[in-house]
């Protein structure tokens, strides 16, 4: 390992190289401070306002490049390496005509103030290269993280729907996906991806600056190494809480351990029992593949965050996290998951609902990190329903998040798994209920007197989100709901009503 290497990335299609930034140096800080980029715009610095909205991308495994709209207001400078960053200032073209997502928006007058324009251009332009048409509630998603208070939402749907419609924008600005589904991949956008396979490093990047050091190690025993030899670095991978560290509370991270250009790390693999989730896997591709196996958690997975913060963020490092309010983890938990850590060459496994010790405090040894999530496949006669109460159905923290499993025997509970959020210091699995409920026939009886059981099994507190009577109250209304959507004499059809407070 070479110290004082500089941090390589292409910016807006130039190599940028930089020597001189701390590890802890947000992208926005950069573009802004130090390359007077300002069309990208700090807003909230926590990746809530989408005003920060930059556009990554890195080599597909199929050619050319994988578009990622990112927060860049809490996205650390050298998490970049090795990728190529585009702002709103890289899609003018070259005889200075608007591109198609900036012209729809003029046309459709989706900007009134400004401010927040560049952002949301950005989430339609990484729109343009991964879809081709898409519908309304797919737009509604890749905007989810972008505010506008001026002109509403409705122009600048209509702009989502109109840049397909204008002349497409020429080389790797062009559109990513054809009319016929399959991706488009333009010359520029092949000579961008062997730019960064030029960048590609073999051995582990060390960067340090301030006596701050930031490793982003190559293979999983590389990591193994780094983590045991200094227990006391921070893991980081998209940085979407850690970053928010910087932003609003200024502290400082100490020496940081980036797990994002790990070989491995990010793959999601499948056997006969499991689906098995890298630990640096971003939430995006995470939540797609559990989408396959369990499409009744899609609701649930589209109102975690938004795009960009799924583009960033890594299950991974939601369930090292631990926080009591993370919204993967009681769905997790009701799916039977576990947790592979490793510790040197010393691997082990827990039930993820053993992984929590307390408020945001894990069973991790010093030295010790996530390495995968494994998550058990679907079996015959399996019930499932996840519901998130917020206040917000977009981008919102959650009053309660709970999920239901029932494995049926006929109609008889053979097991149950109900794990729940945002009512206890940390995720946690609803013991008593499930006793309560397995063995029994899943009737409105069963279902009423295990709402009971429910109703007390926990000691919410009372916050600005909701009071702890709410909490309670809505824990048992909402296994009264799961009831009404599955139960074969059930006197109401399945519903699809978003858990929101009034």
């Amino acid at each position: 390992m070479a110290l004082a290497e500089p941090i390589r990335f292409l910016l807006n299609g130039d190599l940028v190289e930089v020597a001189d930034a701390a590890p802890q140096t947000t992208l926005l800080e950069f573009l802004r401070d130090r390359r007077r980029l300002t069309g990208t715009k700090e807003g909230c610095a926590e990746g809530d306002c989408g005003a920060c909205t930059v556009v990554l991308a890195a080599p597909a495994s199929g050619g050319g490049l994988d578009w990622r709209p990112v927060n860049a207001c809490i996205r650390l400078l050298p998490t970049v390496d090795g990728l190529a960053v585009f702002t709103v200032e890289s899609l003018e073209g070259s005889d200075g005509d608007l591109h198609p997502v900036q012209q729809a928006m003029v046309g459709e007058h989706g900007s009134q103030c400004g401010f927040c324009t560049p952002g949301f251009v950005m989430s339609l332009f990484g729109l343009y290269k991964n879809a081709h048409r898409p519908p309304r509630d797919a737009v509604a998603s890749a905007l989810s993280g972008n505010l506008c208070r001026c002109t509403g939402y409705r122009p600048i749907l209509a702009a989502a729907e109109a840049m397909y419609a204008l002349p497409a924008a020429s080389g790797w600005r062009g559109p990513g996906v054809g009319a016929d589904g399959a991706r488009r991949v333009s010359r520029d956008e092949e000579a961008l991806a062997a730019a960064l396979a030029a960048l590609a490093r073999v051995d582990t990047f060390e960067y340090e600056h301030g006596g701050q050091r930031f490793f982003a190690p190559r293979t999983i025993d590389e990591l193994a190494a780094i983590v045991a030899a200094q227990p006391e670095a921070r893991i980081v991978a998209g940085a979407t809480d850690v970053g928010l560290w910087v932003t609003k509370q200024q502290r400082s991270l100490g020496d940081l351990v980036h797990v994002g250009a790990v070989t491995g790390l990010a793959r999601i693999g499948e056997d006969d029992d499991a689906i098995v989730i890298g630990a640096a896997a971003p939430l995006a591709d995470a939540f797609a593949a559990l989408d396959r196996e369990w499409p009744e958690l899609h609701e649930a997975w589209d109102r975690f965050a938004s795009v960009p913060i799924r583009n960033s963020g890594t299950l991974g490092g939601n369930v090292a996290n631990g926080s009591p309010i993370g919204d993967s983890m009681p769905a997790l938990i009701a799916l039977g998951a576990s947790v592979a850590l490793r510790r040197g060459s010393v691997e082990r496994a827990l039930p993820l609902e053993d992984f929590y010790l307390g408020y945001r405090r894990s069973a991790l040894a010093a030295g010790e990190f996530v390495q995968a999530i494994r998550v058990p496949r679907r079996r015959p006669g399996t019930l499932l329903r996840a519901y998130k109460v917020s206040r917000r159905h977009d981008q919102d923290i959650s009053a309660v998040f709970v999920a239901f499993r029932f494995d049926l025997d006929g109609e008889r509970i053979a097991a149950a798994r109900i794990g729940v959020g945002g009512v206890a210091a940390t995720p946690v699995r609803a013991d008593a209920t499930e006793a309560a409920l397995e063995g029994k026939a899943w009737t409105a009886a069963a279902a009423r007197a295990a709402m009971t059981v429910l109703a007390g099994e926990f000691a919410p507190i009372t916050d600005m989100r909701a009071g702890a009577a709410y909490r309670r109250d809505m824990l048992a209304a909402l296994l009264l709901r799961c009831w009404h959507e599955t139960a074969v004499d059930a006197p109401r059809a399945p519903t699809r009503v978003f858990a929101a407070l009034a």
